[in-house]
């Protein structure tokens, strides 16, 4: 019996600490479980945007310890992500996944850059679209970017893929006795300042009405069972 899904078209946001194992910014066994993942949604026909995060690499955010300026640390950030894609993008075909890397900033020798309506048309041709280069801006992270590209692509849901199963009332490493949210508004998210993501990014999901799943991406079969509506993780909405 074929499986039903819930959404036709997504946009999964890949934190950069999901690429990473131990030591290694990018783990093997940890690129061939998102990969996977990917893979279990793509046979489904589904049709799959990507924006990577770059963190495992270096964030931004952090480099002011290099003395490096804010701005600077953001490009360098940036690239960071498109390592990432490059990563993923290189896994997937190896499994026949016809991919497609586009970058906010150009460099044409490794990936195309952002285009919104040849990423539209790579997804309606039954290509996984990966974004790398955030939004190509310092200043802004790539739960943003995220929310901007689910947004321009017209995405059913973003779907936030972390080492956490959901969104909580305050941090479940350091807090055992932490509550997580099986269903949360978008305005509890920004008045209870959850660092889930950024306000920028709930606010523009918001604005546009896309549903917002925050999930364990490590736990395979996960976004499987997701898309074919199962309730897993945590669900924003209005």
């Amino acid at each position: 019996m074929r499986d039903i899904i819930r959404y036709k078209r997504i946009l999964l946001k890949l934190s950069g600490e999901a690429f990473k194992e131990d030591s290694d910014p990018i783990g093997y066994q940890s690129l061939v479980n998102i990969a996977e993942e990917v893979q279990s949604i793509y046979r489904l026909g589904v049709e799959i945007a990507i924006v990577v995060g770059g963190g495992n690499v270096i964030r931004g955010i952090t480099s002011s310890s290099l003395s490096i300026d804010r701005a600077t640390a953001d490009y360098m950030g940036m690239l960071s992500t498109i390592i990432n894609a490059l990563a993923l993008q290189s896994r997937l075909e190896s499994m026949g996944i016809p991919t497609r890397v586009q970058t906010s900033i150009e460099m044409r020798q490794v990936a195309e850059p952002y285009i919104r309506r040849r990423a539209i048309r790579h997804l309606e041709k039954g290509r996984v679209v990966i974004f790398g280069g955030g939004t190509g801006n310092p200043f802004f992270s790539t739960d943003t970017a995220a929310a901007l590209r689910a947004a321009e692509i017209n995405a059913e849901v973003m779907i936030k893929g972390t080492r956490v199963d959901g969104i909580y009332d305050s941090d479940p490493v350091k807090n055992p006795n932490a509550t997580k949210y099986v269903e949360i508004k978008y305005m509890d998210i920004l008045s209870k300042e959850l660092k889930v993501m950024d306000a920028t990014a709930v606010s523009l999901c918001m604005e546009n009405k896309i549903p917002i799943i925050v999930f364990n991406i490590s736990e395979q079969g996960n976004l499987k069972r997701l898309v074919c509506g199962e309730e897993i993780g945590t669900l924003v909405k209005e």
